[in-house]
């Protein structure tokens, strides 16, 4: 899927904002039924959250799968708490992104910088993560990189520790930048404070909400996307 294939997908999908608790959330709804949600900060303007959703087999809605954020416990682990704890000294891998740069952070790993080996696989189309001792192992790829079509490039990634926290960073091309910089601003001006839901239909304009009797501040909610 090249940069413009992409940027059109987004153009046409159906899209549900709101601006809460200090985060902007985008709602999308693509042609072929998979959804997107995003949360954005609203003072860096950096991606929090993003994560996928698809119909199941039996044409229900299937679990968000998170690509960008926090990981979501398990409800089986924490109805099953009292009983099974997981380990809290296991790796844990995420992503939490820059403005210039994907990144991805793995807790909990507590060797030394040299200890590290971070490479990149063009042809699997993925990057790995190993050490010398033998102690973590981990391959994942770019999704943002997939769905334009990029090529991962060896020289764009890079790496620190600290904390017993390994992060990966790679430098976003500037293909992605254009992108994400277009995502920013449709399909209707999302940098502003929306209190309520506004929804736009592919083609459709922006349109400010009309002006209604004043009621007394009530707080709000977003459903779960």
């Amino acid at each position: 899927m090249a940069a413009q294939s992409w940027s059109d997908l987004l153009k046409l999908s159906k899209k549900t904002a709101l601006v809460h608790d200090g985060k902007r959330k985008i709602h999308y709804l693509f042609t072929d039924g998979k959804e997107m949600a995003e949360e954005y900060d609203l003072t860096t303007d950096e991606l929090i959250v993003r994560k996928w959703r698809s119909k199941s087999t039996l044409k229900g809605q299937g679990p968000w799968e998170i690509e960008v954020g926090e990981p979501v416990p398990s409800t089986v682990a924490s109805l099953e708490s009292d009983v099974i704890k997981e380990n809290c000294s296991n790796p844990i891998f995420l992503r939490k992104d820059t403005k210039t740069s994907f990144q991805w952070r793995v807790r909990n790993l507590p060797y030394p910088k040299q200890v590290y080996n971070i490479s990149v696989e063009p042809n699997q189309r993925c990057c790995i993560i190993s050490t010398s001792n033998k102690k973590y192992y981990k391959k994942f790829n770019v999704p943002d990189l997939d769905r334009i079509q990029l090529p991962l490039e060896s020289s764009s990634i890079s790496f620190t520790h600290a904390n017993n926290t390994l992060i990966v960073s790679y430098k976003k091309p500037k293909e992605i930048l254009t992108v994400e910089h277009e995502l920013l601003r449709e399909p209707f001006p999302l940098f502003q404070p929306v209190p309520h839901f506004a929804t736009q239909s592919p083609g459709a304009r922006w349109a400010p909400r009309p002006n209604l009797p004043r009621s007394p501040p009530s707080p709000v909610r977003l459903a779960p996307f």
